[in-house]
């Protein structure tokens, strides 16, 4: 099971991370509370550790900003969590070989009726960044590899752990009053690689 801690903003968030070893780690340029600037990412992904990827997530971004992001090697892979479509992707392919990840906003089955030419999924509550998760039942395999995201937290790890997912994307579930906190960070990974 991969992991990834999303939503990273201060050093102290990549000192955890560092520590801990997450397979991925996550730069919101999106218009949340976890918003970072391109020049925040590139100071942090000079702290970073070289061998955990850095994903950047994206709303309906422009393409150039996030070409120049990979170019400039702030962010391995990008997450489209918006509206962006098959041209959208097309168009950013063209652009880039970066590892794509495309958000799915679950509200009903019919969410999943989705065919996208990216690497991965991710299934996450139709509010996302809400720290809310969906009905898991709803999941089923796609043509992709599958990220779980949505108000994972030490409370209900252990049956997104049951889920057939190829990683899970934690974010508030590793905070503490709007924070990264290390203790739940050390928590979740060491409970994801049976390491109690």
């Amino acid at each position: 099971m991969k992991i990834k801690i999303c939503g990273l903003k201060r050093a102290e968030d990549i000192d955890a991370v560092n520590l801990y070893k997450p397979d991925y780690i996550g730069f919101v340029f999106a218009g949340t509370k976890r918003r970072i600037t391109f020049q925040q990412a590139k100071r942090l992904k000079q702290l970073l550790a070289a061998d955990i990827c850095a994903v950047g997530v994206f709303v309906d971004e422009k393409i150039d900003h996030i070409v120049s992001l990979v170019d400039d090697h702030v962010i391995d892979m990008i997450q489209l969590h918006g509206h962006e479509d098959e041209t959208y992707i097309a168009r950013l392919k063209e652009k880039t070989t970066a590892t794509i990840i495309k958000a799915i906003r679950i509200q009903d089955e019919t969410s999943l009726d989705v065919r996208y030419d990216v690497d991965y999924y991710l299934l996450d509550h139709c509010q996302a960044g809400s720290g809310q998760s969906f009905d898991w039942k709803l999941i089923r395999n796609l043509d992709k590899p599958l990220f779980l995201a949505g108000g994972i937290s030490l409370d209900n790890l252990d049956q997104a752990l049951k889920q057939d997912v190829w990683g899970l994307d934690i974010s508030t579930g590793v905070e503490t009053q709007g924070w990264k906190d290390p203790q739940k960070i050390a928590k979740v990974i060491r409970r994801i690689r049976n390491e109690r």
